[in-house]
Protein backbone atom coordinates (compact mmCIF):
# COMPACT_ATOMS: atom_id res chain seq x y z
CA UNK A 1 0.00 0.00 0.00
CA UNK A 2 1.06 3.06 -0.88
CA UNK A 3 1.34 5.91 1.93
CA UNK A 4 -1.04 9.24 1.18
CA UNK A 5 0.56 12.50 2.44
CA UNK A 6 -2.21 15.54 2.71
CA UNK A 7 -1.53 18.68 3.86
CA UNK A 8 -4.39 20.60 4.34
CA UNK A 9 -3.44 24.50 4.19
CA UNK A 10 -6.19 27.18 5.56
CA UNK A 11 -6.30 30.42 2.92
CA UNK A 12 -4.76 33.49 2.82
CA UNK A 13 -6.61 36.41 5.85
CA UNK A 14 -8.93 37.54 4.53
CA UNK A 15 -10.53 41.49 5.11
CA UNK A 16 -13.85 39.65 6.74
CA UNK A 17 -11.71 37.60 8.82
CA UNK A 18 -9.30 41.01 9.66
CA UNK A 19 -12.98 42.77 10.97
CA UNK A 20 -14.84 40.00 12.08
CA UNK A 21 -17.04 39.41 9.70
CA UNK A 22 -18.68 36.21 8.56
CA UNK A 23 -17.43 35.13 5.28
CA UNK A 24 -19.45 35.23 2.06
CA UNK A 25 -18.08 32.81 -1.21
CA UNK A 26 -17.23 35.85 -3.02
CA UNK A 27 -14.39 36.60 -0.30
CA UNK A 28 -10.65 37.71 -1.33
CA UNK A 29 -7.57 36.97 0.40
CA UNK A 30 -5.54 40.10 1.52
CA UNK A 31 -2.62 41.11 -0.56
CA UNK A 32 0.06 38.63 0.13
CA UNK A 33 2.67 40.97 -1.52
CA UNK A 34 4.84 39.83 -4.93
CA UNK A 35 3.02 36.93 -6.22
CA UNK A 36 4.73 33.52 -7.04
CA UNK A 37 4.12 30.37 -7.04
CA UNK A 38 5.91 27.52 -4.87
CA UNK A 39 5.60 24.55 -7.17
CA UNK A 40 6.73 21.51 -5.96
CA UNK A 41 7.15 18.81 -8.90
CA UNK A 42 5.27 16.22 -7.27
CA UNK A 43 2.60 17.99 -5.42
CA UNK A 44 -1.17 17.79 -6.72
CA UNK A 45 -3.15 20.85 -4.97
CA UNK A 46 -6.88 20.71 -4.53
CA UNK A 47 -8.86 23.55 -3.25
CA UNK A 48 -12.13 24.71 -1.83
CA UNK A 49 -14.61 26.18 -4.39
CA UNK A 50 -14.35 29.67 -2.58
CA UNK A 51 -12.84 32.62 -4.25
CA UNK A 52 -10.60 32.84 -1.21
CA UNK A 53 -9.58 29.68 -1.21
CA UNK A 54 -8.67 29.24 -5.12
CA UNK A 55 -6.67 32.43 -4.82
CA UNK A 56 -4.68 30.96 -2.13
CA UNK A 57 -4.02 27.67 -3.70
CA UNK A 58 -2.71 30.19 -7.37
CA UNK A 59 0.09 30.57 -4.14
CA UNK A 60 1.03 26.74 -4.54
CA UNK A 61 0.18 25.73 -7.86
CA UNK A 62 -0.53 27.72 -11.65
CA UNK A 63 -3.85 24.94 -11.67
CA UNK A 64 -5.70 23.51 -8.36
CA UNK A 65 -8.31 20.91 -9.06
CA UNK A 66 -11.75 22.21 -7.37
CA UNK A 67 -12.42 19.75 -4.66
CA UNK A 68 -16.70 20.86 -3.93
CA UNK A 69 -16.17 18.44 -0.53
CA UNK A 70 -13.85 20.98 1.32
CA UNK A 71 -16.19 24.19 0.51
CA UNK A 72 -16.85 25.99 3.86
CA UNK A 73 -19.51 25.74 5.79
CA UNK A 74 -22.62 26.83 4.70
CA UNK A 75 -23.76 29.87 7.35
CA UNK A 76 -26.62 30.41 5.77
CA UNK A 77 -28.60 34.24 6.60
CA UNK A 78 -25.67 34.64 8.43
CA UNK A 79 -22.90 34.99 5.57
CA UNK A 80 -21.45 38.64 5.64
CA UNK A 81 -22.91 39.05 9.46
CA UNK A 82 -20.29 40.58 11.93
CA UNK A 83 -20.14 38.94 15.45
CA UNK A 84 -20.82 41.82 16.79
CA UNK A 85 -24.24 42.41 15.13
CA UNK A 86 -25.12 38.38 16.01
CA UNK A 87 -24.06 38.96 19.66
CA UNK A 88 -26.67 41.74 19.33
CA UNK A 89 -29.06 40.88 17.27
CA UNK A 90 -29.14 36.64 17.93
CA UNK A 91 -27.22 36.32 21.19
CA UNK A 92 -29.35 32.82 22.09
CA UNK A 93 -28.49 31.49 18.49
CA UNK A 94 -25.10 32.63 18.62
CA UNK A 95 -24.50 30.93 21.52
CA UNK A 96 -26.69 27.78 20.69
CA UNK A 97 -24.58 27.27 17.34
CA UNK A 98 -21.39 27.96 19.00
CA UNK A 99 -22.72 25.16 21.54
CA UNK A 100 -24.15 22.78 20.02
CA UNK A 101 -22.92 20.96 17.00
CA UNK A 102 -26.26 20.14 15.71
CA UNK A 103 -27.59 23.05 15.92
CA UNK A 104 -28.08 25.54 12.78
CA UNK A 105 -30.18 28.59 13.72
CA UNK A 106 -28.93 30.57 10.68
CA UNK A 107 -30.76 28.12 7.97
CA UNK A 108 -27.58 26.88 6.91
CA UNK A 109 -25.13 24.04 7.37
CA UNK A 110 -24.61 22.57 10.60
CA UNK A 111 -21.02 21.79 12.37
CA UNK A 112 -22.12 18.08 12.49
CA UNK A 113 -23.16 18.00 8.92
CA UNK A 114 -19.73 19.35 7.83
CA UNK A 115 -17.76 17.02 10.01
CA UNK A 116 -19.87 14.40 7.93
CA UNK A 117 -19.21 15.54 4.57
CA UNK A 118 -15.93 16.77 5.45
CA UNK A 119 -15.31 13.42 7.23
CA UNK A 120 -16.53 11.29 4.22
CA UNK A 121 -14.81 13.31 2.11
CA UNK A 122 -11.54 12.14 3.80
CA UNK A 123 -12.04 8.25 4.45
CA UNK A 124 -12.96 8.09 0.49
CA UNK A 125 -9.32 10.04 -0.43
CA UNK A 126 -7.75 7.06 -1.88
CA UNK A 127 -4.93 8.89 -3.89
CA UNK A 128 -1.38 8.00 -3.04
CA UNK A 129 1.29 10.41 -3.34
CA UNK A 130 1.78 14.24 -2.30
CA UNK A 131 -1.20 16.02 -1.81
CA UNK A 132 -1.94 19.61 -0.98
CA UNK A 133 -5.70 20.87 -0.32
CA UNK A 134 -6.36 24.23 0.19
CA UNK A 135 -9.76 24.87 2.53
CA UNK A 136 -11.18 26.68 5.46
CA UNK A 137 -11.12 27.30 9.10
CA UNK A 138 -14.00 25.22 9.99
CA UNK A 139 -13.30 22.01 7.50
CA UNK A 140 -9.87 21.72 9.42
CA UNK A 141 -11.29 22.21 12.55
CA UNK A 142 -13.71 18.77 11.35
CA UNK A 143 -10.89 16.94 9.67
CA UNK A 144 -8.87 17.03 13.25
CA UNK A 145 -12.27 16.49 15.17
CA UNK A 146 -12.08 13.23 12.64
CA UNK A 147 -8.77 12.26 12.15
CA UNK A 148 -8.04 12.57 16.51
CA UNK A 149 -11.74 10.78 17.06
CA UNK A 150 -12.72 14.26 19.36
CA UNK A 151 -15.83 14.51 20.33
CA UNK A 152 -17.47 17.33 17.92
CA UNK A 153 -17.48 19.26 20.29
CA UNK A 154 -13.96 19.79 20.91
CA UNK A 155 -13.86 21.45 17.86
CA UNK A 156 -14.16 24.82 19.71
CA UNK A 157 -10.86 23.92 21.29
CA UNK A 158 -9.13 24.15 17.66
CA UNK A 159 -7.84 27.68 16.10
CA UNK A 160 -6.57 27.89 12.51
CA UNK A 161 -4.97 30.62 11.79
CA UNK A 162 -4.75 31.89 7.67
CA UNK A 163 -2.25 30.19 6.12
CA UNK A 164 -1.97 27.08 8.80
CA UNK A 165 -1.06 23.90 7.73
CA UNK A 166 -1.60 20.43 8.96
CA UNK A 167 -0.12 17.77 7.66
CA UNK A 168 -1.88 13.85 7.52
CA UNK A 169 -0.92 10.99 5.99
CA UNK A 170 -2.55 7.80 5.53
CA UNK A 171 -1.42 3.72 5.57
CA UNK A 172 -4.64 1.99 7.19
CA UNK A 173 -5.82 4.68 9.09
CA UNK A 174 -5.36 8.66 9.05
CA UNK A 175 -2.52 9.94 11.09
CA UNK A 176 -2.02 13.69 11.96
CA UNK A 177 1.93 13.95 11.28
CA UNK A 178 3.93 16.54 13.71
CA UNK A 179 7.11 17.64 12.34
Amino acid sequence: MKAVHLTLVCHALTHAQKTGRLPVADDAVLPLGEPSVLEAPDVQVLTAPERRACETAAIFAAHARIEPQLADCDLGSWQGMTLKQLQAEQPEALAKWLNDPDSAPHGGESFAALYQRSSAWLQAFDRPGNWLAVTHPLVIRALLVHVLGSPLAAHQRIDVLPLSRIALSFTGQWRLRLG
